[in-house]
This record gives structure tokens, C-alpha cells and sequence, in this order.
């Protein structure tokens, strides 16, 4: 074929018009300066005077972050709301599986803002151990809670941490308190773990529990009892009615084998239906009355500072861990110690032992 007959064949192919770039870059451009930018301390605390719902969940968003420059700034946001909290009540609330917490809650909630409250409700979810994902989402389990306004639902993974409580849940209360919610509702999870860690940020503990429940009376922990200040007998309602009575009898008599907590409160049982909102005005009045009795014997400020104390040191057990696990000569020497001991040349405590001197070379933590 001549080099004339290739190009005046009908098959050639012209260049044509340039194709444009796959990506858009005007598009991507104007989207990263669409993008809501973090507001500032002063911000964020005119928002949270002002009861904006909107402007409370993203500083929460904020604490939750693990990044170092939200990190630094929500501390700066903490600082600023501190003057401001410490005049809610805090209630933690936990129960059994089944035993209708979030029902439960939603009635309750929904009683105490008819009465004249603000209430924040931290609920905490279930967590997937792989995927640290969410299993419930208690905004769709408190469907009419959540729609008012005099309310703030805040539901959140909780990590895999003990007892059911996200890690930032206490800066959380405090949030809630600076943006004028005077009642906090902390529920955990309730599937058999710890829940010293909520009884650690709250006034008041209540243990949620259902009718004919004595074998699992027998089961659970026994430092759950006696954290409580005071146990529910929810459903106590139809058919259940009869044993949800014979139930109190039962926790009642339980109760009374254990020593007086240091309060000098002594725990009392009470029965309700969530389901036709009966009992509900009885919870809260007792309460009220244990606020009033811990207040005059000043337990309740004592029981404050020693959470203040406490958290102190968790904030510090934190910091540390995450400083160590960070350093540089640990990263490095970790690995080189997993591989030892997967050929079985050196013991987990030997390891531990080497991975401290790197972090304290001067063995100063002797």
C-alpha cells in the first residue's frame, strides 16, 4: 500500500478534539472551599449559650476526635465551658438486656421536659469489636424525644470501652451543662460488663430491671447492686403485673444485705409501665428526694470532687498511654520484640521491661 493510499483511506482516524480530564478541577476546588470550616472557640461558646442543637452535636464531634488539632482546640472548648457545668442532675441508667431502656428512657425524657427540663440524653451503643461501627441508633428508638426541642439525643459507639461509656463522654456532660440542659441521662450499654465507669460521672445510678428476672438476680455482678441507688422494675404492666410485686419484694430483700453505700442512702425499689406511663412521676420524685438528702449531708459535693479526682488520673492513664505507644523508639522496638516472641526468645514481660526502658531510659520509673 503507497503512503498516498493510507491517507486517503476512508479508515484513518483524525486526532480530533482533546477529551477533557476525567476530574473536574473546578468542581473539586470549589467543594474543598464549600467545605464547613471548624468555628472557633467563641463560636462554638455563643452557640452552646444560645441552646443551638446543631452547634452542641459538632463540638461533641469535636472532642470525639482524635486528631491533635481538634484535640487542642476542644481542650481550649472544655476550659471555656467548665465555668459554666456542674448544675445538672447526672443520671446514669443501665438494666439487662430486654429490660426496655430505651423505652424506658424516651417516656421518662419526655416527663421531665413536660415538667420544665432540658435534658441531654448520651446514649451509649453497642460496637462492633471489628468495625468500631454503631449496632442501634437511638435517635430512631426515641422518635418522640428526639423531636423536641427542649431535648438533645447524642448516640454513640462505644468503643469497646469497659463498661458500654464512650471515652469522652464526661467532657460531653460538660458540653451539655454549658448549653443549659439541667438534666443528663448517661445510658450504658447493660450487657454484663463493668459499669464503674458510668457510676463514676454521674449523681445518681439507677438499675433498670423486668419481672420475673430472679435467676438473673442471681448472675449479675454484685458490685452492680450495689453501685444502685436506686432499681426500676419496668413492665410491671398486664399479666406481668403480679410478679413485677413479687419482684421489689425480692430485690428489696436483697438490697437489704448489703451495707449502707457511703452515701447513707438506702436503695429503694420501685415499679413502672413504660408502656402506659405509669410510675414515672415516682421515679423522678425519689430522685429528688436523694439529691436532697445527699446534698445536706454535702455527700453530693464529695462524690463530685472525688469524679474530678478520678478522671484526673484516667486523663493522665490516657495521655501516657497514647505518648508511649507514639514514640518513635517504641514503634521501632515493638515489632522487633512481637517477632522475638513469636520465635519464643523472649517472655511478654521481658518485652514489657524493654519497651519501658526505651520510653524512660533513665529508669526514673523505678
Amino acid at each position: 500500500m503507497s503512503k498516498n493510499s493510507k491517507k486517503d483511506s476512508a479508515l484513518s482516524v483524525s486526532s480530533g478534539v482533546p477529551q477533557p480530564s476525567s476530574v473536574n478541577k473546578q468542581a473539586v476546588e470549589n467543594f474543598r472551599n464549600s467545605r464547613k470550616q471548624i468555628p472557633s472557640v467563641d463560636v462554638f461558646m455563643e452557640g452552646l449559650k444560645n441552646g443551638n442543637r446543631a452547634m452542641l452535636s459538632q463540638a461533641i464531634t469535636l472532642i470525639e476526635s482524635a486528631l491533635p488539632d481538634h484535640q487542642e482546640l476542644s481542650r481550649k472548648l472544655i476550659g471555656r465551658c467548665l465555668p459554666l457545668s456542674g448544675k445538672s442532675l447526672r443520671i446514669g441508667i443501665t438494666g439487662i438486656p430486654g429490660a426496655g431502656k430505651s423505652t424506658f428512657i424516651e417516656v421518662f425524657g419526655n416527663f421531665l421536659v413536660e415538667t420544665g427540663h432540658k435534658l441531654a440524653v448520651l446514649a451509649i451503643d453497642p460496637s462492633s469489636e471489628r468495625s468500631g461501627g454503631s449496632i442501634l441508633g437511638d435517635k430512631t428508638r426515641m422518635e418522640t424525644l428526639s423531636a423536641d426541642e427542649r431535648a438533645f439525643i447524642r448516640p454513640t459507639p462505644s468503643g469497646g470501652t469497659t463498661g458500654g461509656v464512650a471515652r469522652k463522654t464526661r467532657e460531653s456532660i460538660i458540653l451539655c451543662e454549658a448549653a443549659g440542659y439541667d438534666a443528663i441521662i448517661v445510658e450504658t450499654v447493660g450487657v454484663g460488663q463493668s459499669e464503674t465507669t458510668v457510676h463514676s460521672m454521674v449523681d445518681f445510678f439507677l438499675l433498670l430491671m423486668v419481672p420475673g428476672a430472679g435467676d438473673v438476680l442471681q448472675g449479675m455482678k454484685r458490685g452492680i447492686m450495689e453501685m444502685a441507688d436506686m432499681l426500676v422494675i419496668n413492665k410491671a404492666d398486664g399479666d406481668s403485673l403480679s410478679m413485677a410485686k413479687r419482684a421489689k419484694a425480692e430485690y428489696s430483700n436483697a438490697l437489704h444485705l448489703f451495707p449502707l453505700p457511703p452515701s447513707g442512702w438506702a436503695p429503694t425499689v420501685l415499679t413502672c409501665s413504660s408502656l402506659e406511663n405509669r410510675g414515672i412521676d415516682s421515679i423522678w420524685e425519689k430522685i429528688g428526694e436523694y439529691k436532697t438528702f445527699a446534698e445536706r449531708n454535702d455527700f453530693f459535693t464529695l462524690r463530685r470532687s472525688e469524679q474530678s479526682t478520678y478522671w484526673m488520673y484516667q486523663t493522665l492513664q490516657d495521655g501516657l498511654k497514647q505518648r508511649f505507644f507514639n514514640n518513635p523508639n517504641v514503634k521501632k522496638r515493638l515489632e522487633e520484640l512481637k517477632n522475638m516472641m513469636k520465635r519464643d526468645e523472649l517472655t511478654s514481660f521481658a518485652a514489657a521491661t524493654d519497651l519501658l526502658e526505651k520510653y524512660f531510659p533513665d529508669k526514673t520509673m523505678e
